[in-house]
This record gives structure tokens, sequence and C-alpha cells, in this order.
């Protein structure tokens, strides 16, 4: 036997030992802590692709947004008017409803209307407008001084967007997306209940129709652990480009 295949052999008795270990004290079944491992990747997963897709569409509406206001880069009233009442439509549906009315949406873009893939496409239909909203508010803060700065030394409107709008607006941005990536990890769980997997499934099945209090208890803990560490890895890097 090589050597690689030793490591290998030794590497899964390990994991082996460690389930065993972790079924004994939290009283799970083995399978059943195979089923929260799969859980977890899959919020990790819901969590990931959403947030992506929320970052890629929701920041460039808010750009859109600024530009087209009437004190904007290029003001558009009809098209920006038009655009904000879209963002404050889907704003003002509650997600468990909007996750039911886009099944069939759904269904046609992912091909089913279950399980982790089919629940990112609503997740992110929610997520773009919140996230929108608070990208707007961070780039509407930035100091008009210095746009018109750029715009006295003849600066165009990438140049503006690139040099002052976006790092100006960095810190706000990355915090607004840590509250979404937070959010995001929230309405995932609550996706879980009509089975789009993740943390939510797992509780439901295995921890309330079981009466398992304690499964309930260790997938409360994992969310609290996840979601810590997201809201710190934003504050650090918020304050890391903070440049004020």
């Amino acid at each position: 036997m090589s050597k690689a295949s030793k490591e290998l052999g030794m590497s899964l008795f390990n994991i082996d030992q460690i389930n065993q270990y972790l079924s004994h004290i939290s009283n799970i079944s083995p399978y059943q802590l195979e089923q929260l491992y799969k859980a977890i990747w899959e919020t990790t997963e819901m969590t990931v692709a959403c947030g992506f897709l929320t970052l890629v569409g929701g920041l460039p509406i808010a750009l859109f947004l600024i530009i087209t206001a009437p004190d904007g880069l290029r003001p558009s009233p009809i098209p920006h008017r038009i655009v904000s009442v879209i963002i404050n439509i889907f704003r003002s549906i509650p997600f468990i409803i909007l996750l039911v009315a886009l099944i069939p949406v759904t269904r046609f873009l992912v091909g089913t209307a279950i399980g982790t893939e089919a629940a990112i496409v609503p997740l992110a239909i929610a997520t773009i407008p919140y996230f929108t909203r608070i990208a707007e508010v961070s780039l509407r803060e930035v100091n008009h001084g210095l746009i018109e700065a750029v715009k006295a030394m003849g600066g165009s409107r990438i140049a503006i967007i690139k040099e002052v709008l976006l790092p100006e607006a960095l810190p706000g941005l990355i915090s607004g997306f840590t509250v979404t990536i937070i959010l995001i990890v929230g309405i995932s769980a609550m996706a879980g209940t009509i089975g789009a997997g993740g943390l939510g499934r797992y509780a439901i099945q295995y921890g309330y129709q079981q009466f398992r209090s304690d499964i309930m208890a260790i997938v409360i803990v994992l969310l609290v652990i996840m979601i810590s560490a997201i809201q710190w890895a934003g504050d650090y890097l918020a304050s890391k480009f903070n440049h004020r």
C-alpha cells in the first residue's frame, strides 16, 4: 500500500472516529450527523450563490438610481422613478409569499421548485432590492464636494464612479453587504421549511417534527456562530477600507 493510500485511510478513520464521538456526546445518530453536515453545506451554498447574485445585481441598480437621481450625474426622472417603484414593490412582499409566488419562475429557470438550487432564485430576487437600497444610501452619503472637484478637473462620469463614488462609499457598501448576507442566512433557513434544504429544513425535519429540542439548540448555535463570523469579517473589512 502506498503512503498516500495509508494517509487517506488514516484521515477517513479519524473522520469516522470524530463522527462517532460527536454522535455519542450529542445523542445524534450517525445518519443525522451526516445530514447535519449536508445542511451546513447547503446553507453555505445558498448564502454564497445568493450573495454573489445580490452584489452583481444590486450594486449596478444602486449606481443607476444615484446617477439618474434629480441631483445625479445624469438626471433622468422617468427611468429613475420606474426602477425605484419596482424596487419598492419587491421590497414590500414578505419573503415567504414571494417564495411561493415565484414557484413557476423558479421551475422555469431551474427545472424544479424544490432544493437548494431552486431556493437561490427567490432568495436573490428578494435580497437584490434590499441591498440596492442599502447601497444607494451609502453612495448618496459621498461628499458632493469631491464629485464637483473631479468634474471641475474634467473628469468623466466613469471616472467619478471609479475614483470617487465607489472608493468613498466602500466601507458603507461592505457594511451593508454584511447585513444583507446575514439576512440571506436567515431567510435561507426560512426557505428550508418548504423544501429548500439547509439548516432550516434540518431543524424542522429532525428537531421540530421529532420533538428534539437538543437538535433545535444545535442548529441555533450553528446559526449564531455563522452569523457572528460573517459580522466580524464584515466589520473588519469595513474598518480596513475606511480611510476617512
